[in-house]
């Protein structure tokens, strides 16, 4: 492709399961293309393993959304971000200061002390797909719920209403909302999360939102908005992309009863397989949006300062000169150095909470109802191409 008419982007998927065949021959001709935007603005996309992850680590690559050339995918996606200020859009020292007020909840060590609830909410909404069934929409009956109801109870928030937050990332997501739809959206969420602020200032408790008002809104260490804006990227970003991949994970192994049948016969391979399914999925593909900063040399072709850049995690992920047989689940394989949290100081603080969700998710549903199955062809599912990350709106199954 020419530099006065660059591609567009995003690529579709031709396969759900797979990332865009045009990503393997622009990673061996083009491994930096140009790209044009569905804002009409131009950028940089990256396809190989390296090039993702040395400008991921890169400290000159911006994630500030206040950056007008920050290379958005949804036409009010910037403008909204750079109001609200989500932390996944900044830059250190503020990105390193909102990290650190969430850190702790996230350790290996606390995330493990979450498997008994999180086991106990599967088996539930499990026991009320049986008690309904034999069919149910396996998104908001399971994928959704599961992921929804953990990431509020860790944040303290009430869980009646978990399509409410489903809403809001819908519009918050969608590549075709404007900026008024998606400040709508999020302004609606914050009224809600303000209410919750306001009764943990004089009441609080254990939870996430808890420890964010009292350490750090009552010691002034942090603006009424902040706290709003941390606590709410945390549960957007924590049941998205956890709901995409627990529906998506299922049906891949719906899809493949021969891997259906290895974990079932041996569940101590659902870590092998979650690891997997998240590199070869890669549903945040292109989550990872970026502006440089400085000149600089990538793959032999000039990124100057200012221009867009995104790094394509699901490039990287099935990148033949990092994975043999990339676009293969392989159960023993032994790199598991992927990219589906993302890479340097940006990559993803809620990743060992995903990992127990699917790990949990997907091991007790294929253990407790061995007979599921699609209720409709595969070719009927409507999959979501337009959002920023990669999932389905709705998969009927019965058992």
């Amino acid at each position: 492709m020419t530099a006065e008419a660059p591609r567009p982007f995003p690529i579709r998927r031709e396969c759900p399961f797979t990332q865009p065949a045009a990503y393997a021959s622009l990673r061996t001709d083009e491994p930096v293309a140009r790209v044009t935007l569905p804002t009409g603005k131009q950028a940089w996309v990256l396809t190989r393993y390296g090039d993702v992850r040395s400008v991921l680590a890169d400290p000159s690559i911006s994630a500030d959304a206040r950056h007008e050339n920050l290379p958005a995918l949804g036409l009010g996606e910037r403008e909204a971000a750079a109001k609200s200020r989500p932390f996944i859009r900044t830059d250190p020292p503020e990105h390193t200061r909102y990290r650190r007020m969430l850190q702790a909840e996230f350790t290996v060590r606390r995330v493990k002390s979450m498997r008994p609830g999180i086991q106990a909410t599967v088996d539930r909404l499990i026991d009320e797909m049986e008690a309904a069934g034999p069919t149910a929409d396996y998104v908001p009956a399971f994928a959704n719920a599961v992921s929804t109801s953990t990431v509020l109870e860790l944040a303290g928030v009430p869980t009646d209403d978990l399509e409410f937050f489903r809403d809001v990332t819908r519009v918050s997501g969608g590549r075709g909302s404007s900026e008024q739809e998606v400040t709508a959206a999020l302004g609606n969420m914050f009224r809600l999360l303000g209410e919750l602020v306001d009764r943990r200032t004089t009441d609080p408790g254990e939870d996430l939102l808890s420890k964010l008002v009292v350490n750090h809104l009552l010691t002034g260490r942090a603006e009424r908005q902040e706290v709003l804006s941390t606590i709410g990227i945390t549960i957007i970003a924590g049941r998205e992309t956890t709901t995409n991949m627990i529906a998506l994970g299922t049906l891949v192994l719906l899809e493949r009863p021969e891997l259906l049948a290895a974990l079932q016969a041996d569940p101590s391979r659902i870590p092998d397989a979650v690891e997997e399914l998240l590199r070869v999925l890669s549903i945040a593909d292109s989550i990872p949006l970026r502006v440089a900063t400085r000149d600089m040399i990538v793959s032999g072709t000039q990124v100057s300062a200012g221009d867009g850049v995104i790094a394509l995690l699901g490039a990287a992920n099935t990148d033949p000169e990092v994975f043999t047989g990339p676009d293969e689940i392989d159960l023993d394989r032994a790199n598991r150095h992927h990219l589906a949290f993302g890479y340097g100081i940006h990559q993803c603080i809620g990743q060992n909470l995903a990992r127990l969700e699917l790990e949990v998710a997907l091991g007790t549903i294929i253990r407790r109802l061995p007979g599921l199955r699609l209720a409709v062809p595969l070719t009927e599912l409507e999959f979501k191409h337009d959002a920023a990350t990669f999932g389905l709106e709705s998969m009927p199954v019965d058992w």
